[in-house]
């Protein structure tokens, strides 16, 4: 099968397209060949004309095929802008400015690169078409946004995951630090007992022992004030982790919220649902204009 370049999704959405458009040009020819057995049925009843006469049926089936191929047309470039609106108004609801090129459109290349995919699609299988690619699908218009949103939802569950692990680290190492000081907190209250217990009969050896409490208790002093330091970071560090755990889970929040929202606003499925019920009236309208015209089998 010929291919666009484009995912299934978006071919199968020119595929409608596509069929909405044939089927508008299939019920136009068929317009245009009634006007011509029009002219057949109600002018061609004598065998001789003269030439006046055959000006004046040219004329004015000149002038009814030209209406109806003008009112064609206009419609067609009509549908195409309110296609564009579409999808400009998706991208204008993500701040995306899209641009087109006129001059493709006229890119005979491509036109037969568009031609061979109508054809592969359409005409050289007789097979019948997808029921679910038959059907029309009315898209509501933020469903590119709801995308997105279930991207950045993604991308908060990975970022929260994430804290919730650099969390728990931290509070690991928190309640090391903690037990780390009480047992020098202990090691020093039982030195205190034990120099206070101790008694020495000489001056020497108090002095020894005063001089190894003195480093004993720098030593402490200081691995204590290392302890209390580490200890102040830890708490820091966990209270900095926890707000930003909690700016992501209220923008995560916030996103599904967001999300809930797009679901809810169904006033583009309305409006599109009239205007496809304008449409199938008109169509309804047009067949019953065109069966007046269709000889009874």
């Amino acid at each position: 099968m010929a291919e666009l370049g484009l995912n299934e999704h978006h071919q199968n959405e020119v595929i409608n397209y596509m069929r909405f458009a044939r089927s508008k040009r299939g019920l136009r020819l068929k317009t245009v060949d009634s006007c011509f057995q029009d002219l057949k049925d109600s002018r061609l009843v004598e065998e001789t004309f003269t030439i006046d006469e055959v000006s004046d049926m040219l004329d004015g089936l000149q002038t009814v095929v030209h209406s109806e191929v003008e009112s064609e047309l206009i419609n067609t470039a009509y549908t195409n802008v309110l296609l564009l609106r579409q999808i400009f108004s998706q991208a204008e609801k993500w701040y995306l400015k899209l641009q087109t090129d006129i001059s493709e459109l006229e890119n005979r290349n491509l036109l037969e690169q568009v031609a061979e995919f109508e054809k592969a699609e359409f005409v050289s299988s007789n097979k019948k078409p997808n029921p679910e690619q038959v059907k029309p699908k009315l898209t509501p218009l933020h469903e590119g946004g709801s995308e997105l949103l279930y991207k950045e939802i993604a991308r908060l569950q990975e970022e929260n995951e994430k804290l919730k692990t650099r969390l728990k680290t931290i509070e690991v190492q928190a309640t090391s630090a903690l037990d780390e000081k009480s047992k020098l907190e202990k090691a020093l209250k039982d030195l205190q007992i034990f120099q206070e217990d101790k008694k020495l009969d000489t001056t020497q050896d108090i002095s020894e022992l005063e001089n190894t409490m003195a480093a004993l208790k720098f030593q402490f002093e200081k691995t204590l004030n290392d302890s209390s330091a580490n200890q102040k970071s830890l708490e820091e560090n966990l209270m900095t982790t926890k707000h930003e755990l909690l700016k992501v889970q209220d923008q995560l929040a916030m996103a599904e919220k967001e999300l809930e929202k797009k679901f809810q606003q169904t006033a583009a499925y309305r409006n599109m649902k009239e205007i496809l019920t304008k449409k199938n009236e008109q169509i309804k309208e047009l067949r019953n204009k065109l069966s007046k015209y269709e000889p009874d089998d």
